[in-house]
């Protein structure tokens, strides 16, 4: 699936400029890397902002178009207003056909529900991730990774080295080394229930 980005090249920069630019509906930005040097870009912000809700937007090489002139791009960071629904600034790296690139792939959990420890055991799934870092060439990037959790007894968990890999796609170094868990079946939770006090019996009143 292509996603294509429309932008402008931008001449002024400055805070008053980005500033005039928010104002405007428009967010500043740049595309860097690559052969060609950095370029400073203004997007609209309706469009960016629900580009950016989608999954698919943050693991995908995106279509960038400046200006009628398109490239391969991923999206590396963005930056938000800290209380508003508003996208401040976004940052685009270009792709080289051929070199390899490093992502962050969002995990899709599948099969809980039917897994033993779910099933029969009583247990809660819990997600210790929900993405991971990989390294492909830009052909191979995946939308996402699936964990298949369906085997899953209480108390286990699947790490990441146990995950199969889409063709051509790798964990980085740091994360094979690690091999950090990245689902588990938590035991139920026991609820205790505690016994009412006794109430001491009220002594007897003497006959007379």
């Amino acid at each position: 699936m292509e996603i294509e980005v429309i932008a402008a090249k931008r001449d002024l920069q400055g805070t008053g400029a980005s500033r005039r630019l928010r104002h405007a509906g428009k967010v500043p930005g740049i595309v860097y890397g690559g052969e060609a040097g950095p370029v400073q870009i203004e997007l609209d912000h309706n469009a960016l902002y629900h580009a950016l809700r989608k999954e698919a937007f943050h693991a995908s090489v995106l279509t960038l178009n400046v200006d009628g002139a398109k490239e391969s791009v991923l999206l590396r960071d963005s930056q938000w207003h800290p209380y508003k629904q508003q996208v401040l600034h976004i940052d685009f790296q270009r792709v080289v056909k051929g070199q390899m690139i490093h992502v962050k792939v969002p995990l899709h959990f599948v099969n809980a529900e039917t897994c033993p420890g779910v099933k029969t055991g009583g247990g809660k799934p819990h997600h210790l991730f929900t993405e991971l870092d990989v390294q492909c060439l830009p052909g191979n990037l995946p939308e996402f990774i699936e964990v298949d959790i369906g085997k899953l007894e209480v108390g286990g968990a699947i790490h990441a080295n146990e995950l199969v890999m889409p063709k051509g796609v790798e964990l980085v170094a740091h994360l094979k080394a690690e091999n950090p868990a990245v689902a588990s079946v938590n035991a139920p939770k026991v609820s205790v229930v505690e016994e009412p006090a006794e109430t001491p019996a009220a002594p007897a009143e003497p006959k007379e």
